[in-house]
């Protein structure tokens, strides 16, 4: 079995990398220790870099067609990982999750119209709501010390009163990481159908259930979910590859997936590049080994973070992920401001966080730290942090 190196600290400075090259732009300075965009510090599995450079070493690059070999690794993928089956006419590609969010509030809604999502939760989700002339209603999660749950009173409120045409389920959950389990699916899916509210499910961190935690898809939990659900996915996340923009939604209700799937071809949304074919497919038929020792590696940074944070700062409390390799840090007990606590990172620390504002108001005093990274930096990123404070 080959062992993958996730302690080689890579230089990404000058390779146009959001993460590393737009830290000026974001964050008005270049010398902060970048820990806030969701992509990994790992190299990819050899087999995708490898798949990539045989299929470059033909130096023509013209129009691509995707295989049935392309397809067929993300549905036997699904399956194999994550117990869901779905036919070759339910899947298609589109040019990444959130676009495909734009398209399906452009799609499905009209201006004016209603989208619930649930706070703090990733900020896209609102501005591609609002960016496109929607309305925003906003269902809080409750808190219950380190675990969270949907306010189901809440969300029946709004869809009675509000009557919403969609709503944004972000499964698993980002920033926090919660992988949401059967029965809470099952409870949201029946009052969505209850309700005539469709599901678009944003499930890009699916494949990084972390510490034993399962995931479940939206679209397997019941039948209600399975015929009122868009569902979108990724190799991205899991295998550190979303410069090559390769992402796919399901939709299995052909009512709801005929006129969108026409709509995006007609449009030319659903024609991938072959970079993003010859990618996912390496990645998905060649790549769990690889995902197996990474997700191993990202649980002891966690488990280092959670040892560092109790022992030196114990008022930045980590709440463990149940998916994913990003870590929401309750910064609450330092009683900053949020102008405050944003300065003590950058300006103090010298670190580049999401601040948790960003997520929504419910994020206020909180900040998401990206651990996907080598242990040495997140070991020197939190005795910065320590000194800072």
């Amino acid at each position: 079995m080959t062992r993958y190196n996730f302690d080689t600290v890579i230089n990404r400075h000058n390779t146009q990398s959001v993460k590393f090259d737009g830290l000026k732009e974001l964050f008005g300075r270049t010398d902060l220790v970048p820990l806030w965009v969701a992509d990994m510090d790992f190299e990819v599995c050899p087999e995708i870099s490898e798949a990539l450079q045989r299929r470059i070493a033909h130096h023509i690059y013209g129009y691509a067609v995707a295989d049935d070999s392309y397809w067929q690794s993300i549905i036997d993928w699904q399956q194999r990982r994550n117990n869901f089956s779905f036919s070759r006419e339910e899947v298609t590609y589109v040019p990444g999750v959130v676009k495909a969010i734009g398209f399906a509030v452009n799609y499905f809604t009209r201006p004016g119209d209603t989208v619930v999502i649930q706070p703090p939760v990733y900020h896209p989700f609102r501005i591609v709501t609002e960016g496109n002339g929607r309305k925003v209603a906003a269902n809080p999660l409750i808190r219950h010390g380190d675990t969270f749950s949907m306010d189901f009173d809440g969300l029946e409120q709004i869809f009675a009163y509000q009557h919403p045409k969609l709503m944004i389920l972000c499964n698993p959950h980002n920033p926090i990481g919660i992988t949401w389990d059967k029965d809470t699916l099952v409870r949201l899916a029946r009052l969505c159908k209850q309700y005539g509210v469709l599901v678009i499910s944003d499930e890009i961190h699916g494949d990084l259930a972390m510490f034993g935690n399962r995931f479940t898809p939206f679209a397997t939990c019941c039948d209600e979910a399975a015929q009122n659900s868009v569902v979108f996915g990724a190799p991205s996340k899991t295998f550190n590859i979303p410069g090559l923009v390769s992402s796919w939604t399901v939709v299995k209700n052909p009512d709801i997936r005929r006129g969108f799937f026409q709509w995006l071809e007609a449009n030319e949304f659903d024609a991938p590049t072959f970079v993003a074919t010859v990618a996912t497919e390496a990645a998905y038929n060649h790549g769990e080994e690889w995902l197996e020792q990474a997700k191993a590696y990202i649980e002891d940074n966690i488990r280092f973070i959670e040892q560092y944070c109790n022992q030196y700062i114990p008022l930045v409390h980590p709440i463990r992920p149940e998916a994913s390799f990003l870590v929401w840090l309750d910064c609450s007990a330092l009683n900053l401001c949020h102008d405050a606590l944003v300065d003590t990172f950058i300006n103090k620390a010298h670190l580049a966080l999401n601040d948790g504002e960003i997520f929504g108001a419910e994020g206020a005093g909180c900040m998401r730290l990206n651990v996907a990274t080598a242990r040495s930096v997140i070991a020197d990123a939190l005795e910065k942090l320590r000194l800072a404070l």
